[in-house]
């Protein structure tokens, strides 16, 4: 039987603060948090909401460096602009701390000083790479060269982004330095180590036996690795920015960010409810949930529980870590030094009150089994087919006609009809599978089961033609517009979760307000989210254990105060209660938006493709198998000029060419023509290989070879003499 908790902790991984998020970000993590977090407090159950900026480790040092400041400067910048975003796409967590904070600082110290003190960790002296003149050791991600695999230039030392492989910097050809393009050599290090494979036993029972439940791709990657056997991991590196190693002997080490920043869960915890933090993290009646992307499953799964094991004290391991599979964008992936991107805040900017699209879009393409990809013509025409068309369309239409005839009031209804009673008796069964699928983390199926619920109004109100029956019986018309009213009540329940900021505007047009469970971003105090309208207006403060169901409401019983318990009831709005002017909640996006989109991507992609083309015009094919100069001298080389050019029929490459090489005219066929044109040819004058056997190309006999260079960006370009000089010059 499946165990009943008393309150449920949410962590989402903590962003990265050297750049902003974007799409992938919020598709593989945020989104969907957000969505169960809703529904958990819809539902009245307590819910914490943890999330915060990681601030420490290399990539935020380099970007320090490349533009002129300090870490510190950078991890401020970048915070502000990521804690925006969420907020921005409401996505509100009860705190959203960061790791450079005096209370994770001690925090982290104070978890590592028990480990050591406890003799819980080994030491070990290895060669790593350092660069010399950077005076730094290198991640494996600051290391570059050519790809053992395929020979695509710039793989990183982990992975080669063009074929995919996983690499190691030993096996890069002509490894440099990303910092200063230096060759990066071996220097002995110490540093202090968790031995995973100590674990290994326990990490088997726990997760490969007893957590069968979890998502394929979590579980399979945490068999995979378990069943390779695990290996000691570094808990240091030699680097001075981060939370210092708290033991002597360890000046210019600090903790690895990968231990360090889950810690930064606990550490923000603390921050928010210093007088009860324990009871979100060392209850056994509190359930706790990582949301994830796939590259931090071992993280969460492996390396963290056994960090939380290694210290005991009462923690709780995680019950479920729901990890998505990564976005893609345009059929490209994702990539944020190449820009290949959607970032969260110029969204913000350039789609102001589309907040809600993008969730919506984000959710219906989640990529919860696999890579999903991000179009922005799939995001119009699911905005304007989707939420303008039907969703927005049916709401708009019975808020309409509710004020057309029954003068905004919800009419009475009268006895029903099979037509009013099967589509009223659709929603408890969408009600149903909606949470199944949330409470399972299927969240893009709770999507389809929210938006069946507006199928379901959008074809109710087609089918019943409200506008039509008002000719000849009103009081058909009223019974066919209060369950409309049903039903746009529904909606406001339905998608609360999915699309806030549509749903709180569609709780004001319907004159009702939302108690939606605990919220701790007070502190200790904890109050009810209750939007301010009608006479619902004043939050109000519980006691910190207590549910909130909506009879705690102020204005309980004055106004309809929805409860995802009220979803699918057939009398959630009262006859009489007065429903506030329509208002479109959703606008159509226009082509023009969706182009300036386009052109952007196809900008990066033209300027990306020319630096590509550029570099490796740089690279030079290898030198030939040595010859004699005996072989050489057989070589006739010689100047001449092209008297006459035409196409050779049937053909897109090859041109025929007249010359004059002193000795004689003669003709040449020479595949140039995709460079050059009869007429870029007359007149030119050109170098030949005058002795090469004659040879016959469609049907045309060619007498010699015209001497060009080709550069690896693929053009053919002619070896011609500096000055002119008289046909038949020999060159050697």
């Amino acid at each position: 039987m499946e165990k009943k908790f008393k309150r449920t902790l949410v962590t989402c991984a903590l962003p990265y603060a050297n750049g902003p998020v974007h799409i992938g970000h919020l598709a593989g993590v945020y989104v969907p948090a957000d969505i169960y977090v809703r529904y958990l407090r819809m539902r009245g159950e307590d819910v914490l909401y943890v999330c915060g900026s990681d601030e420490h480790g290399v990539p935020i040092t380099i970007k320090a460096r490349q533009q002129g400041c300090t870490p510190q400067d950078i991890v401020d910048r970048y915070h502000k602009i990521i804690k925006d975003s969420f907020t921005g796409l409401g996505i509100n967590f009860d705190i959203y701390g960061r790791t450079s904070s005096e209370v994770h600082d001690r925090n982290a110290s104070q978890f590592f000083r028990k480990l050591y003190d406890e003799g819980k960790f080994i030491t070990k002296e290895s060669e790593q790479y350092y660069d010399p003149e950077a005076k730094t050791f290198l991640a494996d991600r600051y290391i570059v060269g050519t790809c053992p695999k395929c020979g695509a230039e710039g793989a990183y030392g982990d992975q080669c982004e063009k074929c995919g492989s996983t690499l190691s910097p030993e096996e890069l050809i002509n490894p440099k330095s990303k910092l200063s393009g230096a060759e990066p050599v071996k220097k002995k290090t110490t540093h202090w180590y968790l031995p995973l494979d100590q674990y290994e036993t326990w990490l088997s029972q726990w997760i490969l036996d007893g957590h069968k439940e979890w998502r394929s791709n979590v579980y399979g990657q945490c068999k995979s690795w378990i069943d390779g056997g695990l290996q000691p991991r570094a808990v240091s590196r030699d680097l001075d920015w981060g939370v210092p190693v708290p033991v002597e002997g360890a000046e210019g080490k600090v903790l690895y960010v990968w231990f360090d920043a889950p810690i930064g869960y606990v550490s923000n915890t603390q921050e928010l409810l210093p007088q009860s933090w324990e009871k979100w993290w060392k209850s056994e009646d509190t359930k706790l949930v990582h949301f994830i992307g796939k590259d931090n499953i071992v993280f969460h799964c492996i390396v963290f529980p056994s960090m939380l094991k290694a210290y005991g004290d009462g923690y709780i391991l995680p019950d479920n870590v729901p990890s998505n599979e990564f976005l893609n964008l345009e059929g490209d992936k994702i990539s944020t030094s190449r820009n290949w991107a959607v970032w969260a805040h110029e969204y913000l900017e350039q789609f102001p009150g589309k907040e809600d699209v993008m969730r919506y879009v984000l959710t219906a393409n989640a990529p919860e089994t696999k890579d999903n990809d991000f179009s922005w013509k799939d995001f119009q025409t699911r905005n304007n087919s989707e939420l303008v068309a039907i969703f927005g369309n049916f709401v708009n239409r019975a808020i309409v006609l509710t004020h057309k005839y029954f003068e905004g009031k919800v009419p009475a209804a009268g006895a029903l009809l099979d037509v009013d009673r099967e589509a009223l008796a659709e929603i408890p069964s969408l009600r149903a599978s909606l949470e199944k699928n949330i409470e399972g983390y299927h969240f893009r199926e709770a999507l389809k089961d929210a938006m069946a619920i507006a199928r379901v109004g959008n074809k109710y109100i087609s089918d019943t033609e409200p506008w039509k029956v008002a000719k000849t019986d009103m009081e058909r018309t009223a019974t066919i517009l209060n369950v409309c009213m049903q039903i746009c009540a529904d909606l406001a329940i339905a998608f609360e979760p999915f699309t806030p900021f549509a749903a709180e505007k569609l709780r004001k047009m319907l004159g009702v307000c939302l108690c939606a469970g605990t919220d701790h971003r007070k502190g200790e105090q904890q109050t009810v989210n209750t939007y301010k309208e009608g006479e619902c207006a004043a939050l109000h403060t519980v006691s910190a254990d207590a549910p909130v169901p909506a009879s705690a409401c102020p204005g309980y019983g004055k106004c309809v105060c929805l409860s995802w318990d009220m979803l699918g009831n057939t009398d959630i709005i009262a006859a009489g209660h007065e429903v506030g002017a329509a208002e479109l909640l959703f606008a159509k996006i226009e082509d023009e938006a969706i182009d300036a989109q386009l052109a952007r991507l196809d900008a990066i992609r033209a300027e990306r493709e020319a630096a590509a083309k550029a570099e490796a015009a740089k690279q030079v094919t290898p030198q030939k198998e040595e010859c004699s100069f005996e072989d050489f001298e057989k070589m006739d080389i010689r100047t001449a000029t092209v008297l006459e050019a035409e196409r050779v029929p049937k053909t897109d490459k090859l041109l025929k060419l007249t010359i004059d090489t002193g000795i004689d005219k003669r003709v040449i066929v020479s595949g140039i023509a995709e460079f050059y044109s009869p007429e870029d040819m007359l007149g030119k004058q050109i170098c030949i290989l005058a002795n090469l056997k004659p040879r016959v190309i469609k049907g045309i006999e060619s007498h010699g070879m015209i001497l060009m260079a080709r550069q690896n960006d693929g053009k053919m370009r002619f070896i011609t003499p500096q000055e002119a000089l008289v046909n038949g010059a020999e060159i050697g």
